[in-house]
């Protein structure tokens, strides 16, 4: 395994080629949609800055509008960022010799490059007709020296297509949009050690993988074992498939960071307001309807990827932070950005009392009652806000 393990040109390729196109609209109509998105995301990093509290800055750069294949395009230079420089590592620690030497490894090595890449690309055609939009976390080196943060992306043809099949207000339900991509802006500028935390539990995650070939190839026969079953209507999905015993230790630290950015995107959609979004109450309940049809197969796929493991974080992730606004207030629950000791774990996201515990310590006893669940869940990517069914 190496760098060139997945070939990122066929990702690209494949990705581009096999992605449907977006809702028919004129150049003029495209231009107004691309303009007041960037407008919105302006208005709606002022609404998360002042109902947060967080310490984000004044003036950050507008939201980068892109159609679909710009999407994917953006994807794979953002994995190749992370995988490169793990491949390598891989490859170090394996050594030589595991995929055969002579001629026929490097043949076989180029082959499977290939695949890897077509495989890649497949997934990301699939998401990209789905993705509202997302901040993306690694970006290629600036050439001019600048050390990039993050970019946040929205990707227009979709939230059109979404606004038209939903028959909402495209206004609301842009700024709804903006509101929740905003909020992950907030989270990873805002909080200065959060990117570099996820990035090193990924890093992680991804070198305990078991560098074993038979172990390994167990485990690929209970993928395959894992798609059968997707495709019957079944529960399992191909991340729990593949993992390592050390894996899922790392990957429930991971999951809970992303239910708390997700679930706090979500509440800070619909708690900013009525008065910012009018329409609020009639998009939530058309989007969750939405989100929860679509054929069968295309259920068995959001399984497969994980999909319907992150409809699920926006729910107790959403549940979490109003449990925890409604009874410490906004300025205690923001202690959770303190450092990655104050991050919630799994079992705290479902029980938020033990969080508040151990982070904020004793309360008064004329403590506001529980909420409840409230609306159920939002969109968003950690990076991101989904669409049509995701």
């Amino acid at each position: 395994m190496s760098a060139s393990m997945i070939d990122w040109n066929v990702a690209v390729q494949a990705g581009t080629r096999l992605v449907r196109p977006g809702p028919q609209i004129s150049h003029a109509e495209a231009r107004e949609v691309v303009a007041e998105l960037r407008e919105l995301s302006k208005i709606a990093h002022g609404h998360v800055r002042d109902f947060t509290g967080m310490a984000i800055e004044a003036d950050p750069e507008p939201a980068t509008i892109v159609d679909r294949p710009g999407w994917i395009r953006a994807n794979v230079d953002g994995f190749r960022v992370v995988l490169e420089p793990l491949l390598e590592q891989m490859e170090a620690r394996r050594g030589p010799g595991l995929l055969g030497g002579g001629p026929g490894g490097v043949m076989v090595q180029a082959v499977g490059s290939r695949v890897t890449g077509m495989q890649v690309g497949v997934i990301l055609s699939y998401m990209a007709s789905r993705v509202l939009g997302q901040y993306e976390l690694f970006l290629p080196p600036d050439p001019s020296g600048r050390a990039p943060t993050g970019r946040l992306t929205l990707v227009a043809p979709n939230i059109v297509h979404v606004e038209q099949d939903l028959e909402v207000d495209p206004h609301d339900f842009r700024l709804w949009v903006c509101l929740h991509e905003e909020t992950h802006r907030a989270q990873f500028t805002g909080v200065p050690w959060l990117r570099e935390y996820v990035q090193d539990q990924m890093t992680q995650f991804l070198l305990a993988s078991d560098l074993d070939p038979g172990a390994l190839m167990d485990r690929l026969r209970d993928a395959a074992d894992v798609l059968a079953d997707a495709v019957r209507g079944g529960e399992g999905n191909l991340i729990d498939a593949i993992q390592t015993p050390e894996q899922r230790v790392i990957l429930d630290r991971l999951t809970a960071v992303m239910t708390l950015a997700e679930g706090h995107g979500d509440y800070v959609m619909d708690a900013v307001g009525p008065e910012v979004v009018p329409s609020v109450q009639q998009i939530r309940s058309r989007f969750q309807g939405r989100r929860e049809g679509g054929s069968r197969l295309d259920k068995a796929i959001r399984r497969l990827l994980g999909i319907d493991l992150k409809m699920k974080q926006y729910a107790e992730g959403s549940r979490f932070v109003r449990r925890v606004v409604t009874e410490v207030g906004m300025a205690d629950f923001n202690k959770i950005w303190q450092s990655p000791e104050t991050l919630p774990t799994l079992p705290e996201i479902k029980e938020p009392a033990l969080w508040i515990d151990r982070v904020v310590g004793p309360r008064h006893l004329d403590a506001p009652a529980d909420p409840g669940l409230g609306p159920g869940p939002a969109p968003g990517t950690a990076t991101g806000t989904d669409g049509a069914g995701t």
